[in-house]
């Protein structure tokens, strides 16, 4: 088990944005760093599930998990392009919408994470490249997908802390419909990544 080339692939492939992480900069950008984090402990939930079917599931099942949630993911995707044109036309009408329930963003990050049906296939192809022979599959997984986890919601938290801060000052800036209409955009954005991912 190479653990060096592990931790800095994993750095590299948490930290390159897609869809989790612009809905939890999103998140934080228009209703702050706590439903930002709590965004992030969704999408982590969602991780766990993917970790445990990618690290116990066979080749077929994985596959076929992945392909089950397809039809999710479109709803994940509608999800996100309708929060974006209501973000966009509150913060062109002057309207502040209200801010959803620690609840509500949970469920955000873990569905949006969840309906990702390449997640689990990428961790079923990744993680075994890096599991020796000579010792215990399972164990090898449960460390690799414990470790990975730990980087993802670690990076994820800076990103939702990061957001929130810069927000906070354009908020208290002139002119600052723009925030609005920017995190308005960027869930578009994210509704698109994860249609892309989904069609590859």
């Amino acid at each position: 088990m190479d653990l060096t080339l592990f931790l800095l692939l994993s750095f590299g492939l948490i930290i390159i944005p897609g869809p989790n992480v612009i809905v939890i900069v999103t998140t934080s950008i228009v209703h702050g760093k706590v439903r930002g984090l709590q965004t992030v402990s969704g999408t982590s939930a969602a991780m766990i599930v993917q970790l445990l079917v990618a690290a116990i599931g066979t080749t077929w099942f994985v596959t076929a998990v992945s392909e089950g949630l397809k039809w999710l993911m479109w709803l994940g995707v509608a999800y996100l392009l309708y929060l974006g044109y209501k973000q966009i036309r509150a913060s062109m009408s002057g309207i502040t919408l209200s801010s959803p329930s620690a609840v509500g963003s949970f469920q955000r990050g873990f569905w949006v994470s969840l309906t990702n049906p390449k997640t689990i296939l990428f961790f079923g192809a990744f993680l075994p490249q890096f599991v020796s022979a000579q010792q215990s599959y399972l164990a090898q997984v449960a460390v690799l997908s414990g470790i990975f986890w730990l980087m993802a919601v670690a990076l994820d938290s800076l990103y939702a802390l990061f957001s929130s801060k810069i927000a906070s000052k354009l908020k208290a800036a002139p002119g600052n419909r723009f925030v609005g209409i920017f995190s308005g955009s960027l869930f578009i954005g994210a509704g698109a990544a994860l249609a892309a991912v989904g069609r590859e």
